[in-house]
């Protein structure tokens, strides 16, 4: 089963099963579930894992598997991928049966046929859902409906029932619990408030670029909503982001079907106009995303790259971090989509880069988020009611007084083609039991999923992932460390006397 409001979906399955066992004299020495999990992929479907392994590794106490049915193998969206994991146990001697289909499952051209049929139908009944769902939740949005993501900053995520009173503000990681109700944005405190349209004022009518707003505000010693100080990124977020003249904006990304996340062009935006209070005047955020723009739509090529050649001039040598930096220049990106590459630009110019230097920033940050980051792994053990206790003079804990614990962050980085990789080097000289690493997205700005991996299974101190790596590694895979919570989190055992 997907989600928790199908509990009950596993246990007719089992008494299906159970059934068809007795009526055939079969025996049921052990059973394989995967509770709360999606279909469509094999990562978090340990259940499943396990028993494909138990098959290869001849680690079996039964002869047959009963099966539901065909779709129980899962909702793949390659139809082959079910037919792969029955062929394994079949290939191993162990028979597989089904206990809801009307046909027999033995090797016949007709049981093969429905099955492809069947399989074929599972696929599809995940993209019909799919379609479904997202056609639903665009129409929540554009009801002015929140969904998902954090409020930002001055913003509240406030909870309101089927019939739009309000029944509290959620604070962060705390989510709706009653199907019916509703998530909307609502102005937060009034200091917070206040803020936001001083900086849209310093921004319009000053004339103060995003880094001078940034070192203002921390130098008042005003946090980010994430606790943080101010960056020129924070503050250029904070002036181009719709909620604050109360549009809902949904679908910028998706991740459908559990595949690759996409970035998704402006029109097929989901945008609901005037959905929630605005806490900035619209004129006022209309004149900001103007100023915004015109910094490189205003510029032909040839300034563009006239003001690039400036730089050059001063710095001595140029990189993304040195660009997006600059107030006068438009962005890196900018340049990137204007000329095709970075490189390109830097070669009308005369710049010939060894290597593009933005990556000493970028450790920089990911240093800076480490402790946060390892700070929310601490705090969700102990709320999963785990033992932590953190280990002097290393970045590692002690969850229970069994096992221990290292985090690690690892960069995103681009090949020349655009593809995504990420170079991991285990410490082996901390030697943790797991090593949780933490895999971030392209703008290394947010954790794009994460990896757990046992020591038993680390043969080499340097890693380099892919966006897809195969089962062999991506069976370490997960998208939110709940599971890691999950089965770290000491279990209570009877003691009789």
């Amino acid at each position: 089963m997907s989600t928790d409001h199908q509990k009950y979906s596993t246990e007719n399955q089992a008494e299906a099963i159970r059934s068809y066992a007795e009526a055939r004299g079969i025996r049921i020495v052990r059973t394989y579930t995967d509770a709360g999990k999606s279909g469509l992929k094999i990562e978090g479907r340990d259940a499943l894992k396990q028993l494909i392994e138990d098959v290869q590794t001849r680690n079996i106490d039964f002869t047959m598997v009963l099966v539901y049915d065909v779709s129980r193998w899962g909702r793949f969206q390659d139809a082959d991928e079910s037919a792969y994991y029955e062929y394994i146990c079949r290939r191993a001697g162990i028979s597989v049966e089904y206990c809801a289909e009307q046909f027999e499952n033995d090797g016949s051209p007709v049981a093969t046929i429905v099955k492809g049929v069947k399989r074929a139908m599972a696929s599809e009944y995940s993209r019909e859902l799919s379609a479904k769902v997202f056609a639903g939740q665009g129409r929540l949005i554009e009801k002015g409906f929140r969904q998902g993501g954090p409020a930002g900053f001055g913003l509240r995520r406030t909870l309101i029932d089927e019939h739009g009173a309000e029944k509290g503000v959620l604070r962060r990681g705390e989510h709706k619990s009653i199907q019916t109700d509703r998530v909307i944005l609502a102005p937060g405190p009034w200091e917070e408030v206040a803020i936001v349209r001083e900086v849209y004022r310093a921004f319009v009518h000053d004339g103060c670029s995003e880094q001078d707003i940034a070192d203002e505000l921390n130098s008042r010693g005003v946090a980010t909503d994430l606790g943080r100080p101010w960056t020129r990124g924070t503050v250029h977020q904070l002036l181009i982001n719709e909620k604050y003249v109360g549009d809902n904006v949904w679908n910028r990304q998706s991740f459908k079907l559990k595949r690759k996340r996409v970035r998704n062009e402006p029109g097929s935006w989901i945008r609901a106009r005037d959905a929630f209070e605005a806490i900035v005047e619209r004129d006022l955020f209309e004149a900001a995303h103007s100023i915004i723009s015109a910094r490189s739509f205003r510029l032909s090529d040839e300034e563009m790259l006239g003001a690039l050649r400036g730089l050059y001039e001063r710095q001595g040598l140029l990189s993304g971090l040195i660009i997006d930096e600059c107030d006068e220049l438009p962005s890196s990106s900018a340049y990137s989509c204007r000329f095709g590459s970075l490189l390109r630009a830097y070669s009308l110019v005369g710049f010939r880069p060894d290597r593009d230097y933005r990556y000493v920033e970028i450790n920089r940050a990911l240093r800076r988020m480490h402790p946060e980051i390892f700070s929310q792994v601490l705090d969700g053990l102990r709320q999963a009611g785990s033992d932590v206790s953190e280990i002097d003079g290393s970045a590692q804990v002690h969850v229970n007084g069994e096992i221990s614990v290292s985090v690690i962050i690892v960069r995103c980085m681009s090949t020349p083609t655009g593809l995504l990789r990420w170079k991991l080097r285990f410490d082996t000289s901390l030697a943790p039991d797991i090593t949780v690493v933490v895999r971030m997205n392209q703008t290394n700005r947010l954790p794009l999923d994460y990896y757990l991996f046992p020591r038993l299974d680390i043969v080499s101190e340097r890693l380099k992932l892919a966006e897809e790596n195969g089962l062999s590694l991506d069976a370490y895979r997960f998208d939110d460390l709940d599971y890691f919570y999950e089965i770290a989190a000491p279990a209570r055992i009877a003691e009789a006397a």
